[in-house]
C-alpha cells in the first residue's frame, strides 16, 4: 500500500492533481481526529478557545476553533458567509464546507480570484457560491439577499482589511449564530477605534505601512453587545475575534476586550518603498501616529 502511494506521489507533473487530492484527504482526516480530541477537552476549551486551535485550510488556527464551536453549539442552519477569501485556497470556512458539508457564500474583490474558486474541484463537489464583490455598506445587504441568504445562518466571517466594523454594523438581513471579525491588534485592547468609513478604502493606498486599517477589538465588542452577542475570545494569532449569539452561547464565557485581546506577532509593516520593516510592539502604532481615526464611543473623528 505504502509503495503504491509513493509511486503515485513520485510521478511527473501530470499527476499533480492526484498528489494534491491525497494531501488534502490526509489533512481532512487529521482535522477530524483533532476535532474529536477537542470534544474530550471541552471544559478547558470553554475557558480558553485558543486551546481548540488547529490549521487545515485556515491561515492560522481558526479551523480548530470553528470546528469546536459548530460541534458544541446547537446550530440548525448549516450555512456560512465569508468575506475577503482571495481564491479560497486558504480560508476559514473551507474546512467547514468540506468536512461538515455546510453550504456557503464567499466573496472577494477580484474577479480573477473568484473564477479560480469556481474552477476548483471542490466548487462542484459542495454547495458553494463564489462571487466577486468589493464590499461596501451600500451594497452588502442587497448582495446577500440576491444570493439567496436571509434570516438565521450558522456563521458569518468578515475579513476585508478595512471597513470591517462598518460592514458588520450595516448587515441586517441575516442573523448569524457565530460571527468572526478581523480586528487590528495594533490599536490595542482599550481604544474604541475604527478607520473612518470610506467605500473605496484600500489599506496600502491609505498608508504605505499597511498598518492603518480595520477596527479595534473594543469597538467590535461594543458593536457585538448592541447586536446581542457575547465576545468569547481571539485566535492565538491575534487577528480574529469570536462572537456568539447570547441566547445560543450555552456555557461559553463572556469576556471583555481586555480579557480576550491577543497581541499579534506577525510583522507585515512596510516602508514607503513597499519593503517589509518587521517592526513590532508600540513601534507599529507610532508609524501611523496622527492619522485620522473614528472614536466609536464618542462618534467623532480624532487623531491616533
Amino acid at each position: 500500500m505504502i509503495k503504491r502511494i509513493l509511486k503515485r506521489l513520485l510521478r511527473p507533473q501530470q499527476d499533480t492533481g492526484v498528489v494534491i487530492s491525497y494531501i488534502e484527504s490526509s489533512k481532512m482526516l487529521m482535522g477530524r481526529m483533532l476535532a474529536n480530541l477537542n470534544e474530550e477537552r471541552t471544559e478547558k476549551i470553554l475557558a480558553n478557545i485558543q486551546k481548540a486551535e488547529f490549521k487545515i485550510f485556515s491561515q492560522f488556527g481558526d479551523d480548530g476553533i470553528i470546528q469546536f464551536l459548530v460541534n458544541y453549539l446547537e446550530i440548525e442552519e448549516k450555512t456560512f458567509i465569508e468575506f475577503g477569501v482571495e481564491d479560497y485556497s486558504e480560508s476559514n470556512t473551507r474546512y467547514l464546507l468540506m468536512n461538515n458539508n455546510w453550504r456557503g457564500l464567499v466573496m472577494d474583490g477580484s474577479e480573477e480570484l473568484m473564477q479560480r474558486t469556481v474552477n476548483s474541484d471542490y466548487y462542484w463537489r459542495y454547495e458553494l457560491t463564489a462571487k466577486p464583490l468589493f464590499v461596501t455598506k451600500e451594497n452588502i445587504n442587497q448582495f446577500i439577499l440576491d444570493n439567496g441568504y436571509s434570516g438565521t445562518i450558522g456563521l458569518l466571517h468578515v475579513d476585508i482589511d478595512g471597513n470591517d466594523y462598518w460592514i458588520w454594523k450595516e448587515i441586517n438581513v441575516i442573523d448569524p449564530i457565530i460571527v468572526i471579525v478581523e480586528y487590528n491588534s495594533v490599536f490595542g485592547p482599550d481604544k474604541p477605534w475604527t478607520i473612518p468609513y470610506d467605500p473605496k478604502f484600500y489599506r496600502t493606498e491609505k498608508h504605505f505601512s499597511n498598518l492603518y486599517w480595520g477596527t479595534s477589538l473594543l469597538s467590535l465588542c461594543d458593536l457585538a453587545s448592541e447586536k446581542g452577542y457575547i465576545f468569547i475570545g481571539s485566535n492565538l494569532a491575534g487577528n480574529n475575534a469570536y462572537f456568539v449569539k447570547k441566547e445560543k452561547a450555552k456555557n461559553l464565557i463572556p469576556l471583555t476586550s481586555q480579557q480576550g485581546y491577543t497581541l499579534s506577532r506577525y510583522r507585515e509593516s512596510r516602508d514607503i518603498n513597499g519593503v517589509l520593516t518587521f517592526i513590532t510592539g508600540e513601534d507599529r502604532l507610532k508609524t501611523i501616529k496622527n492619522l485620522e481615526i473614528f472614536n466609536t464611543r464618542e462618534n467623532k473623528i480624532e487623531r491616533i
